[in-house]
């Protein structure tokens, strides 16, 4: 019994000494290292109960369905395809390391799939049936931004700033020749990529016109971003539109391949306007175009004769005291030509409503409070559609489904959590990926009549036998103006013990369209949150009224004065953790990135009592060297709001700074330009503040890659430099 006791003893040993702290590389890399189990790549087959995925090797695409009880089989090969593709294009080499990750289903029987050749790109529509290539079509892999035309016998691509097509036979066509690098046609960082633009070019459904931007940015500002590589330092210009200052123009142009004809949409005033939104017609006659003022209080939905460019009418507009944000393009009903879904936060939420094409409010399709996050499919028969909403005050997503014509709702998923999940082509079935604080990771198949579920995957918690995991919960509190409960998370050293004091760090983001506390796995902390704690730091992170999923009047709250009631409400977590006995209130540290940067500097002048040390990176520090599309929708232009410039302008407090302050700043950063701490720095200089500066001098706004290693271990050290005794 003494041998037997004695064995455990030693291997409870041996297992507690298994367990270790993350390392910094694992700060980076973790994530990918201690990944929960889960399914690459799922996709239901259209019009079935069919799900497809990729095995854990990469290689193989593989299938379950109803019809064999979920059991596993193989559709294809990265081999079957290798071969397909040679006996297709024999003249060509691919070097296919994985199967295309990316793939879509172009119908039941056939794949749409883009592979990588020796000097092309090439779009290929593999028959799963005929087990070969049934048509392909390549471009010039320098191309960027590729769009497809949906018989799949064209593509639109960019080289550098002008548009080419290429047909199935390889002929190329220029659409554009501008010679000015100023004009900028296709692009998808138009409007620099504000009001969800994730495109700069469209084929209409019939194929045969494709619209696209044409962005005129030669009266933008040049702005230098110094290159340190050459013998002789040189300097790249970027455009930076500055709040206040002259923005890009932009209009919309319809390009006939036919005929080889241009017609520019008459969409008014184009210098002080954004044009979001963009959608075709089905009928591939109109085309409608979201016509945002500069102000973006003033939001006209247009529709455009595609022939002759006219403006037909004004379908409806939104107008806003704070602002109008159109984040998506219409989703025409496929049984209603005529009529379509428009997304809009106009009534609170952002919520479906259904128009018909003249305008005609036909049914507003919200429910409650629940705020759209992503649309999904119609069901087959065309008569509802599901999409994923936000729910629990910001910290659940659910499946939603709802009826078009009665606006009948019903939520499809239940569980407390993140639920990433979708219905089978036929309806009958909910492929359901979920996770909550607790859960790493559950993926099931689910009968929607039943509720009855196939587990797939019940992941095991990554970090078991190998890393600490700190313990993780979620404090409760409410916003400063006492309107609003808002969620925290708190992170405790490993062996935490409430008797003992511990230093914090404090980290928090705090902008609009972003959210760092969400009930899925690990809370939404990031591994460097993981590192701190393990350190030996409370790390505690919540998300204040300015931040998204919680309606407009919670992310409104911030207009005009960016920075103040964010801090209002951090003070209310602040307070939080001041009340528990085993926080050291005197060793407390702040670290932001971006937004947070921002807001640990405000922190470090506004409140220069709380924290001893921080951590600032791309700060901004005066939103007038911001850029117009974001900086002027929250603060308005500096001649219209001057008085909230001059509040949240951190350039005229340098003097209030106490406690230690790192600044880390990407010397290639064309989101927070460089300008916003230098100017700091000379600010602090004049008043007498030491401020410690670092720069990264190859990277933009964020420090990534192995780089990224070297930045933990600087804030890291940093932090244990002014806080640990």
């Amino acid at each position: 019994m003494k041998r037997i006791a004695l064995f455990f003893l030693l291997a409870s040993a041996l297992t507690s000494h298994a367990q270790r702290n993350l390392n910094l590389e694992e700060t980076v890399f973790g994530p990918r290292t201690y990944a929960p189990t889960s399914i690459t790549a799922a996709s239901w087959i259209p019009k079935s109960n069919s799900l497809t995925y990729l095995d854990k090797s990469y290689q193989n695409l593989l299938s379950k369905s109803a019809a064999n009880n979920w059991a596993e089989t193989s559709l294809l090969s990265k081999t079957e395809l290798e071969t397909a593709l040679k006996a297709a294009i024999p003249n060509e080499t691919f070097s296919l390391r994985m199967f295309p990750y990316d793939y879509k289903w172009r119908d039941g029987n056939s794949l749409l799939l883009q592979v990588d050749g020796k000097d092309k790109v090439y779009t290929v529509v593999y028959n799963l049936k005929s087990k070969n290539i049934e048509s392909f079509i390549g471009n010039d892999s320098q191309g960027a931004n590729r769009e497809l035309s949906t018989d799949f016998s064209k593509i639109a691509y960019l080289v550098d700033n002008n548009i080419a097509i290429v047909d199935k036979n390889g002929k190329v066509t220029a659409v554009t020749n501008d010679s000015d690098k100023g004009i900028v046609n296709g692009s998808d960082y138009t409007h620099r990529q504000e009001f969800g633009i994730k495109k700069g070019m469209w084929w209409n459904a019939q194929n045969d016109k494709l619209l696209y931007y044409r962005k005129n940015e030669t009266m933008v500002a040049n702005y230098p971003l110094p290159q340190w590589s050459p013998k002789v330092a040189e300097i790249k210009w970027i455009k930076y539109p500055m709040t206040g200052q002259k923005s890009e123009e932009v209009t919309l142009v319809v390009y006939n391949s036919v005929t080889g004809q241009k017609v520019t949409l008459q969409t008014g005033d184009h210098s002080e306007q954004y044009l979001t939104s963009v959608t075709w017609d089905p009928s591939g006659k109109f085309i409608y175009v979201g016509v945002l003022n500069r102000g973006q209080n003033d939001l006209k939905f247009n529709k455009y004769n595609a022939e002759t460019g006219a403006l037909v009418k004004t379908l409806f507009e939104e107008t806003a005291t704070t602002w109008v944000e159109p984040e998506n393009p219409l989703t025409f009903l496929p049984n209603t030509a005529d009529q379509f879904l428009y997304q809009s936060d106009k009534d609170g939420y952002n919520q479906l409503y259904r128009y018909n094409t003249e305008g005609k409010l036909i049914k507003k399709l919200g429910f409650k409070d629940i705020v759209l996050e992503n649309l999904l499919d119609f069901s087959a028969d065309g008569n509802k559609i599901s999409y994923i909403g936000v729910t629990n005050n910001g910290m659940d997503r659910q499946l939603f489904e709802v009826d078009l014509k009665s606006g009948k709702t019903v939520q499809l998923t239940n569980e407390s959590g993140i639920h990433q999940a979708s219905l089978s082509g036929d309806g009958k079935y909910i492929y359901d990926q979920y996770s909550d604080l607790k859960t790493p990771n559950i993926i099931q198949i689910k009968e929607v009549k039943s509720g009855k579920g196939t587990v797939l995957v019940k992941a095991d918690n990554p970090f078991s036998g190998k890393i600490n995991n700190p313990k993780i919960e979620f404090v409760q509190l409410t916003s400063a103006d006492g309107k609003y409960p808002l969620t925290g998370r708190i992170i405790y050293p490993n062996d935490f013990d409430p008797a003992k004091k511990y230093p914090v760090m404090y980290y928090l983001y705090g902008g609009s369209h972003s959210q760092l506390v969400s009930n899925k796995w690990l809370g939404g902390a990031g591994y460097f949150d993981l590192y701190m704690a393990q350190q030996g730091y409370i790390v505690f992170t919540m998300d204040n009224r300015g931040t998204n999923y919680r309606g407009r009047d919670f992310y409104t709250a911030t207009h005009r004065n960016l920075g103040q009631n964010e801090m209002a409400d951090q003070l209310k977590g602040i307070e939080f953790l001041k009340s528990k006995s085993f926080v050291d209130q005197q060793r407390m540290g702040i670290f932001g990135w971006s937004f947070g940067g921002f807001m640990t500097t405000s922190f470090m002048l506004h409140h220069n009592d709380i924290f001893k040390a921080a951590v600032a990176g791309g700060p901004v520090i005066d939103w007038k060297f911001y850029e117009v599309m974001y900086g002027e929708r929250y603060m308005d232009t500096p001649q219209e709001n001057p008085e909230g410039y001059k509040l949240t302008s951190l350039l005229n407090k340098a003097d209030q700074l106490k406690g230690r302050l790192l600044i880390i700043h990407g010397a290639q950063d064309p989101v927070v330009v460089q300008q916003n701490s230098m100017e700091f720095l000379e600010a602090c200089i004049k008043a007498g503040k030491q401020v410690d500066y670092f720069l990264y001098p190859t990277h933009e706004h964020n420090v990534m890659g192995k780089d990224r290693i070297h930045m933990y271990e600087k804030i890291a050290d940093y932090f244990n430099q002014h806080l640990k005794k």
